[in-house]
This record gives structure tokens, C-alpha cells and sequence, in this order.
């Protein structure tokens, strides 16, 4: 039974894939970095599902904070480095010093705050290992929401028509209960996608 923060990084760390994951992308050196979003959200969920298969990621997203360098070329530099480490995974890297002009937002200060206005309170974490290789992980909007199958949308994406129909169109393209039944979808009242 997943119950707090501390359970979600039993399970990490007892996942010989999600800690290679992990080495390869601190071994970039990358400033503020995680490994964050359905990277965590789908290993929580698989597990309360009782599935004994992973559940494939789209992408895994590796998130940085380098306000001295926003350029999106660097992005992709980082992440042909990944590729060339572990081909066959599906990397995604992304500086949070500069989504915050993409999502129309007041600048970020660093990626965990970035984390917060990601649409989803079950996807608004990520993990990382500190410089003695100890899990870490970053939930802004805490680990409840997650543990307890349910989706929800951040404050911000609560906030905003704008944000609210974001959060009510990634519902339905994401179609998470077709995978994982049990969660359950909190919407937006009054907002259509």
C-alpha cells in the first residue's frame, strides 16, 4: 500500500529500469534537474493497478533549470546525448527557463516551481538523485492526489477558462482510464474542451 512521499520512493528506487533511467540522465550534469511527470505517475499507477507489466511511456521527460542558456537547439542537444546513451527510450528534455514564455506565464525560478503548473496535481512531481545518488523527489502539490488514483487540476489550471479548457482537452486526448480504470477524473465545472 503506496500512503506517503517516502512509499513512492521505495518503489522507485526497488526499479532496477527507473534507476537507470535516473543514472543516465544526472550523468548530464544538467542544473536543477528532474525526471518528472507520467515518468512517476504511470510506475504509481501500474502498481495500484496490480499490473505486472509497464505500462509504455510516450516520453520521458527530463526537465532542467539554465536561465543563462534558453536556447531550444541545447535542448536537443541534451537529448541526442540520452539517445546515443540509451537509444531505444523516448526522451524528452525541456529547460524550464524558458516555458514559462510558451505557457504565457511569469517566469519560473526554478524546475520544481515550473512543476507546479504543469495541468495535473498526479503529474506535477518529479524525481531525481543528489550528488550522493539518494532518490529525491519534488511534489509541489503534494503525493495524495497520485497515491489515491485521482486526477485533478493544478491551482493554476483551476484558476483560468483558459488553463481549465487546457486541463479538459488533455483529459480526453490522454483517455488515462482507458488504461488505468480505477483512477478517478475530477473536471472543471462549467468548462468544455
Amino acid at each position: 500500500m503506496l500512503q506517503t512521499e517516502k512509499d513512492v520512493l521505495n518503489l522507485i528506487e526497488s526499479d532496477e529500469w527507473m534507476m537507470d533511467i535516473l543514472r543516465v540522465a544526472k550523468s548530464l550534469n544538467l542544473p536543477d534537474w528532474w525526471v518528472c511527470a507520467g515518468f512517476v505517475r504511470t510506475k504509481v499507477w501500474d502498481t495500484l493497478h496490480g499490473y505486472d507489466c509497464r505500462t509504455a511511456l510516450p516520453d520521458i521527460d527530463v526537465i532542467y533549470f539554465d536561465k543563462n542558456d534558453v536556447c531550444e537547439e541545447k535542448e536537443k542537444h541534451h537529448e541526442k546525448r540520452l539517445l546515443e546513451l540509451r537509444p531505444v527510450e523516448p526522451w524528452s528534455v525541456k529547460n524550464q527557463a524558458r516555458m514559462h514564455v510558451i505557457n504565457n506565464l511569469p517566469p519560473y525560478t526554478n524546475s520544481t516551481e515550473a512543476m507546479s503548473k504543469f495541468p495535473e496535481t498526479a503529474t506535477a512531481l518529479g524525481v531525481k538523485l543528489d550528488q550522493d545518488n539518494q532518490l529525491q523527489l519534488a511534489a509541489p502539490c503534494g503525493v495524495q492526489d497520485l497515491i489515491n488514483l485521482k486526477v485533478k487540476p493544478t491551482p493554476l489550471y483551476n484558476k483560468t477558462t483558459e488553463h481549465a479548457r487546457i486541463y479538459e482537452t488533455r483529459l480526453k486526448q490522454k483517455n488515462w482510464q482507458a488504461l488505468w480504470p480505477i483512477i478517478t477524473i475530477s473536471h472543471v465545472e462549467g468548462v468544455k474542451s
